[in-house]
């Protein structure tokens, strides 16, 4: 196994849009969501032990959830765990990761992962990491993972590709052209229909001094606060000056902040059976359901005349619905959610009023 190769899981957020199953005391990431026996951050773990060394494998998290990483990921070291003191998006938190693996090791490939994906077929999801980390190890390029579209999914970011350049030992690997946000239906249908957008991962590739140099060109603003850490990382007193370095720091995406900027952007064309469980109706999609396309956990579930529901219920309570079509029904310690999959969107908003009504306790 490669000892230059390294993998950051990113495990900081608190997942709203799964509330009230995730909160901001125990996010989804440390939730065994799809009922399989590991957590999320558990599953993407291990996606990773059989691609770069464990001691190689570091969790950034919020600084609140560290002693839930640890005791969720037992065979890491406590140095493997990044605590952001607070949330600054995913730009800071990749250039304070990329900048504590540099100094370790200068000849660093890294892969940068979110921690709340599904993967289905991991053998050819280890083999296309594997290829993207050689190809960063021979160019200082920015490779990213775009996933073969199914449906025009409004949920998703897209990449655009172009497809006159073409690499003979590499034939997924296309240079990419244009990232467009979460799109309108009819914009994603065109994307669909044109063949030449993908799915935007949000997994990226690259060596980390290939990502160093793009935050210096790109992202100075963010750079800065991180390069005055140097000599600093994986010393004790680094975290007394990621404390003063976080407040300074801007709030900003990797997407936004270097990757819709920089020229020297790759895609590897994907398909290894992706979701990225973001909402209940992502969550839907990958659950198995009866033959009225209801998709029930829980024991003692009782349907009338209702279809297309995803329900996540405790085993111990007994729950009768009748009626609902394309529903979320979800019950969790003493919050109880019903919402049209149609207008998942707005349970961001109900939790922004559930704590101004009720306080901290139901988010």
């Amino acid at each position: 196994m490669n000892k230059n190769n390294y993998c950051v899981i990113m495990a900081g957020g608190i997942g709203t849009r799964f509330w009230p199953m995730s909160k901001s005391s125990h996010p989804k990431q440390f939730i065994d969501i799809l009922g399989s026996g590991q957590t999320l951050l558990q599953q993407t773990y291990h996606r990773f032990l059989n691609i770069c060394p464990k001691e190689n494998i570091y969790i950034v998290t919020n600084e609140i959830y560290k002693a839930l990483t640890l005791s969720q990921l037992s065979d890491i070291d406590e140095s493997q765990v990044i605590s952001e003191p607070s949330r600054r998006n995913t730009a800071p938190c990749i250039a304070y990761a990329s900048y504590k693996i540099a100094e370790k090791n200068p000849n660093a490939n890294i892969v940068v992962a979110p921690s709340d994906h599904i993967v289905l077929k991991t053998d050819v999801f280890e083999e296309i990491i594997k290829t993207a980390l050689e190809v960063v190890d021979q160019n200082e390029w920015l490779v990213t993972l775009g996933i073969k579209p199914s449906r025009p999914d409004t949920g998703y970011g897209y990449i655009q590709f172009n497809d006159d350049i073409f690499f003979e030992n590499h034939s997924l690997l296309r240079k990419v052209k244009t990232f467009t946000e979460k799109p309108a239906l009819e914009m994603a249908k065109s994307f669909l229909q044109s063949g030449d957008f993908l799915w935007n991962s949000g997994i990226f590739i690259w060596s980390a001094s290939s990502i160093l140099k793009a935050f210096s060109t790109y992202l100075p603003e963010v750079n800065d606060v991180f390069k005055e850490g140097i000599g600093k990382y994986n010393k004790p007193e680094e975290v007394n000056f990621i404390k003063n370095a976080y407040p300074v720091c801007k709030s900003i995406s990797i997407d936004y902040g270097v990757m819709e900027k920089a020229d020297n952007v790759f895609v590897m064309i994907s398909d290894f059976g992706w979701s990225d469980l973001g909402t209940w109706g992502s969550l839907y999609e990958t659950r198995n359901k009866n033959e009225d396309g209801n998709s029930i956990v829980g024991k003692n579930v009782l349907l009338y005349d209702s279809k297309n529901c995803i329900i996540n219920m405790p085993n111990d309570k007994l729950v009768v619905l009748q009626g609902l079509d394309d529903y979320i029904v979800v019950e969790s310690e003493n919050t109880l959610l019903i919402c049209r999959k149609t207008e998942e969107q707005q349970i961001r908003q109900f939790v922004n009023d559930v704590k101004i009504a009720k306080g901290d306790q139901f988010v």
